[in-house]
């Protein structure tokens, strides 16, 4: 309690002591717990005002209290230092390298009578604790996009058989500014989720150092705190353009706080405002969600005065990364053995095997398709299903990697003993001659000079 200012009840009881019971200065301090300085200034502002003990029965608390500190600093309740502005400190500390100390040292300069160092980081964290009651959480700018489905969705209407689809929505969110984006897709299925993705770092214009979901199959094959199995398309996406997937622990929502309430604000903000209305297209919904996700981030938060699109462009733009040149192509895993001839099989269609697997797809034309080559024999097809390709020419083998070029006589006795024949034909050694298999190695074939033709014998003529 301040020196200068005693309540009014106290001031009463102090001339009591003092006149009626003849205490003295240190005994009324002991009794009361006050200073004992705090006693002989109150008698001395009570003699100042001309007042004398007893007290008048009609002087109130009020009045006796502007008698005494009429013009000694702000009046009871009033605050005597002028509250720092809290909002622009909690933005500011948002900023890489900005810390407390930093802030307080300029607030200091602005105001050199204001709070110590300890008073005024105690005052910002009361006013601090009035944003979010649990697990508060630090996010940098530029670091951080989480990422999520929402839980509701949005039905889209067959226009020619009527059949009702419902559309998931998709809700990205930046860590620092809060910056949102949404859209809806068919499914939540791996194109969907990698497709998401892509365009919501393209909405942002740039790549935070992390992306941070929660552990949906179609992303995190295996979920695990210190080492998450991530599906390799994901995991593709991340090296494409240069970040982070840091999923969060299993059954900890808090984690990802900043995602959960964006899809609270989505719900609220957009699909409400759209649940009266029909779709017939997904494009035509996303059309819908953009223009209200555009509303959204240009309007300003409550506590913090600034819109999402304001804090984006202040913090979290100038702190991504650029973007790649050319966006993610999408791509699926798959395996398949490599025939004798070179060529794989992608959903019907056969191909030479790339050193490039992407270069399959666009060969192919097709959307989702990537072959992981292994080099494994297997038996010749069959000429009518997969004819042997008579441009192919044996020259581009001694390209290929070794694997892709081995073959194991002792698995494939019967059709390596017909092949023999064409090999000592076109001029190459005789395989029975080699001490290869003497030594536990399979047998390299070479293949005849450029220009050589190729007799094929009988099938039932195996040696």
């Amino acid at each position: 309690m301040p020196a200068e200012r005693v309540p009014m009840r106290r001031v009463r009881e102090i001339l009591r002591l003092k006149h009626e019971c003849g205490a003295t200065d240190r005994a009324i301090a002991r009794s009361l717990g006050i200073a004992r300085s705090t006693v002989g200034l109150t008698v001395e502002r009570v003699a100042a005002a001309g007042l004398r003990w007893p007290l008048p029965a009609t002087l109130t608390d009020r009045v006796l209290e502007v008698m005494l500190y009429a013009g000694h600093g702000p009046r009871q309740g009033e605050r005597r230092k002028s509250e720092p502005d809290w909002a622009y400190v909690h933005h500011e500390l948002r900023r890489p390298g900005v810390t407390l100390m930093l802030l307080w040292e300029e607030y200091r300069q602005r105001q050199p009578g204001g709070y110590g160092y300890s008073r005024w980081c105690e005052l910002y964290r009361a006013w601090e604790g009035r944003l979010s009651p649990t697990m508060r959480q630090a996010h940098p700018a530029g670091e951080r996009m989480f990422v999520d489905y929402a839980g509701q969705t949005v039905d889209l209407i067959d226009g020619r058989s009527g059949e009702v689809r419902p559309a998931q929505i998709f809700v990205a969110a930046m860590g620092a500014s809060n910056y949102t984006y949404a859209e809806a897709t068919l499914s939540q299925s791996l194109p969907d989720w990698i497709g998401a993705h892509v365009r919501a770092l393209a909405f942002i214009g740039g790549v935070p150092a992390q992306l941070v979901p929660d552990n949906p199959k179609v992303g995190v094959d295996r979920a695990n705190w210190y080492e998450p199995g991530l599906n390799r398309t994901y995991l593709e996406l991340a090296r494409h353009y240069g970040t982070a997937i840091l999923p969060t622990r299993v059954r900890r929502p808090r984690d990802k706080a900043k995602v959960e309430v964006a899809v609270l604000v989505v719900e609220r903000w957009i699909l409400a405002r759209l649940r009266n209305r029909r779709f017939f297209s997904l494009a035509e919904l996303n059309r819908a969600i953009a223009e209200l996700v555009a509303d959204l981030n240009a309007r300003p938060m409550r506590r913090l005065g600034v819109s999402r699109r304001d804090l984006f462009l202040e913090l979290d733009r100038p702190a991504l990364k650029e973007l790649p040149a050319e966006p993610f192509e999408y791509a699926e895993w798959r395996v398949r053995r490599v025939g004798l001839d070179y060529h794989v099989e992608i959903d019907g269609h056969y191909g030479a095997a790339p050193a490039d697997p992407r270069a399959a797809r666009r060969a192919h034309h097709r959307a989702h398709d990537r072959a992981v080559l292994q080099g494994r024999a297997r038996r010749r097809p069959h000429p009518r299903r997969r004819p042997w390709a008579p441009h192919h020419d044996p020259r581009a083998h001694a390209e290929r990697p070794p694997a892709l070029c081995r073959v194991d006589n002792r698995a494939h006795p019967r059709r390596c003993g017909g092949d023999r024949a064409e090999h000592r034909q076109a001029g190459g050694a005789d395989p029975r001659k080699s001490t290869a298999p003497r030594a536990g190695l399979p047998r390299l074939y070479r293949h005849p000079a450029p220009g050589a033709t190729l007799r094929r014998r009988a099938s039932g003529s195996g040696l």
